[in-house]
């Protein structure tokens, strides 16, 4: 094993006494802070079971050290005095049913400068404190600029899970000045592991990438969190892996929520739909939804797209919208009826498209829509989708549920096998599938579906954090496996359930980011839609909004807290963040000038999302306007905002209501199942041409909320997201 001179410094110094600085436990884990020759470590040690060396100053000059006093809540402070200036390092620790530890490290530029490099961070200990004898395996790290989380196993000696969570959303103002960005910077390879310090290009001229002196910083803030035990069952894993992130978001300082006003944004989108002519094209007599703005050609995945949520809209209103009826018209035009299943798109596609092309996933998700459809009692829906099920199934079984990327519908000759950034191919295919299969049991109560959802959940075992191939995909994987967990009482898709959870929360942009444009929108809890896209999409966005709602619903109490309160959390912040992918929410100069090719124009007046906002602060829609994300605002407006027959209001809520029981005239009881310690936002909206009475809100426990904040339009309240509330109004 090749080892670098840091990895060689961290030993000796070990081998040494070191001066110690401070020392305190958690659990049972004892940490002792010491300076080396060239940095502070704090040393975490599991008695007798090893345990890890954390770089927390790297001064890359000679210094002086010294504890401080402590403030509240804080387990040690350290002053770090070089040259380079001063280093304020503070330990945070809390007791709860997992030991957990934070890290902040502040520097004050002693002058004006440009940090030096600095080595990786995390170091694993064998016995007596030697990195080089301890032996385990990294099951993830940060991906692109996706949460900057390391998780590990100690094997040898057998220390437990470690899960390492550098917090960049405080990082922000290391990252502007320097014209750095986090991708990539937490991983390594064994046994030097952890973050590592963007440095400033050196292209670039000192003055513009440097830091102020006398100035403070942070430089690093990282959440660890352990587990004794570390099974390296895929299963186990992972649910531990979602159990020790749900326990890091909790000390994490969580940006605000903003209310949306997605009922407006709805009606705006579907006028836009019905109206805009670069929405929509007409062919065979029949209207089609253009994907991009006045681009692109029909296809069946965005029509299906648009004609569910719009379907959702019009139980939502109360009727339905013309423009659901008019769309369906010309749903039979994409049906091959001698391959028996739907073709991506119409028979008079352009010389410039590969008709018999087919990515895996395009297959399987109109159908995901028409079956839902179809369960809502739509017959037209329900043939659609039974005259094409028999091919989705042939094609599964042909691939042995291991799907290529791109294929030929006629004879299922692959186009394209593996993707280049993996070598894999769309491995989440077969959630997604596992649904539509689970659709059809529902459908028809005939169990060869039944049995081609397990055999198509059990192929992916084994994958790991590799099941992920596209975000949304992922997030059906998980609603598939609880699906049949709840049909077949197997605990084992249960379990398997948390696999694709894992991938999903991997794949999350679980900070902040103020990086150029980026300052402009918000990024948190995001997720990039591809395993190794920049960007994060709106389709996959509220897609996989729509996925865990269903795993919620089926989840119940057995679910895994963390889970719940994570997958909560997501769409709490979907419903604010995602307002950003609509170009009338951005500053001009935000928006990319020229989009890919052949995806049309970015029109700001119309209501449809941009496809891509980065996390890195590049300018969005850069890919297009998504006509089919147009989505998007019908689904956030129907789960987020209920009617309250008879009340002056609506009543909005960001987490997903589990029941709502009229208990009298002017009363009423909701339910919410969400994070037992988190906060949601409870708003009465006032309806037009009403005025805004008295309202209450109660705890089942009889505690009396106040409005957080009161105006003519709305009263808002945070409120606990687990139980249940009582409501009344004058």
């Amino acid at each position: 094993m090749a080892v670098s001179p840091h990895l060689l410094a961290l030993k000796a110094t070990l081998d040494e006494d070191g001066k110690g600085l401070a020392s305190f436990t958690t659990g049972e884990l004892e940490v002792e802070v010491r300076a080396a020759h060239d940095s502070v470590f704090a040393i975490v040690r599991r008695p007798g079971q090893g345990g890890l060396a954390v770089r927390v100053a790297y001064p890359a000059a000679p210094f002086r050290c010294k504890a401080l006093r402590c403030g509240p809540g804080e387990a040690a402070r350290i002053e770090v005095t070089s040259p380079t200036g001063t280093h304020i390092i503070t330990f945070f620790k809390s007791r709860e049913a997992l030991e957990r530890l934070r890290i902040t490290v502040e520097l004050t530029p002693a002058a004006t400068m440009v940090l030096p490099f600095a080595p990786r961070d995390l170091y694993p200990l064998g016995i007596n404190d030697d990195p080089l004898a301890a032996r385990g395996n990294v099951e993830a790290s940060q991906r692109g600029l996706n949460a900057g989380m390391l998780y590990f196993r100690i094997d040898e000696p057998a220390f437990g899970n470690v899960l390492y969570l550098q917090n960049f959303t405080a990082l922000n103002d290391y990252f502007r000045p320097t014209g750095t960005t986090p991708d990539g910077a937490v991983g390594g390879e064994w046994p030097e592991l952890g973050y590592l310090l963007p440095a400033a290009s050196r292209e670039a001229a000192a003055e513009g990438v440097a830091l102020e002196a006398g100035e403070p910083v942070t430089i690093s803030d990282v959440i660890l969190v352990f587990r004794h035990e570390a099974p390296p069952q895929e299963r186990e894993s992972a649910r531990q892996f979602v159990q020790m992130l749900g326990t890091a978001y909790q000390i994490m300082d969580l940006p605000a929520v903003e209310y949306r006003d997605w009922v407006d944004r709805a009606e705006r989108a579907a006028r836009d739909l019905a109206e805009a002519p670069a929405a929509t094209i007409r062919h065979y007599g029949n209207l089609y939804v253009h994907p991009y703005t006045d681009a692109e050609y029909p296809d069946i995945m965005v029509q299906m797209s648009v004609i569910a949520a719009l379907h959702d809209w019009g139980k939502w209103r109360g009727e339905p919208d013309p423009l659901e009826a008019e769309l369906k018209k010309g749903l039979r035009k994409f049906y091959d009826p001698k391959l028996k299943t739907l073709r991506r798109y119409l028979p008079n596609v352009g010389k410039d498209k590969d008709a018999d092309a087919v990515d895996s996933w395009y297959l399987y998700h109109p159908l995901l829509n028409l079956g839902r459809l179809a369960l809502d009692g739509d017959e037209d829906a329900r043939t659609l989708f039974m005259d094409s099920i028999d091919y989705a199934i042939r094609a599964a079984q042909h691939f042995q549920y291991k799907w290529p990327i791109q294929y030929k519908v006629t004879d299922f000759a692959v186009i394209e096998e593996t993707a280049p950034a993996d070598g894999r191919g769309q491995t989440d295919v077969g959630g997604i599938y596992a649904w539509v299969m689970l659709q059809a049991f529902e459908l028809t109560d005939d169990k060869r579906f039944l049995d081609e959802a397990t055999a198509a959940i059990d192929t992916a075992m084994g994958l790991r954090f590799n099941v992920n191939y596209q975000a949304n995909l992922t997030a059906w994987g998980a609603a598939a496996c609880m699906r049949l967990w709840r049909i077949t009482n197997r605990d084992l898709y249960l379990e398997q359930s948390y696999v694709y959870l894992a991938s999903f929360l991997h794949n999350a942009v679980i900070w902040e980011s103020r990086i150029g444009h980026a300052a402009s929108y918000e990024t948190f809890f995001a997720v990039t839609c591809l395993q190794d896209a920049p960007y994060m999409a709106m389709y996959e966005c509220f897609d996989s909004f729509v996925a865990f709602e269903q795993y919620l619903k089926d989840g119940g109490p057995d679910l895994e807290p963390e889970a719940r309160m994570l997958l909560s959390e997501y769409c709490k912040y979907a419903l604010s963040r995602a307002w950003y992918y609509y170009p009338d929410a951005l500053p001009p100069e935000a928006i990319a000038d020229k989009q890919r090719k052949p995806n049309g124009y970015i029109d700001p007046k119309l209501s449809f999302p941009v496809e891509d906002l980065y996390p890195d602060g590049q300018q969005a829609g850069q890919v297009g306007q998504e006509v089919y994300g147009a989505g998007a605002a019908f689904i956030f407006a129907t789960r987020a905002f209920h009617h309250v027959e008879g009340a002056p209001f609506r009543l909005f809520c960001d987490y997903l209501v589990r029941s709502v029981e009229r208990t009298g005239d002017r009363a009423l009881t909701i339910t919410l199942d969400g994070g037992e310690t988190c906060v949601a936002n409870l708003r009465f909206v006032r309806l037009k041409r009403r005025k805004l009475t008295k309202t209450t809100v109660m705890t089942a426990g009889g505690d009396t909320l106040r409005a957080h904040a009161v105006s003519e339009d709305r009263i808002d309240y945070h409120v606990p997201a687990d139980g249940r509330l009582v409501i009344t109004w004058e």
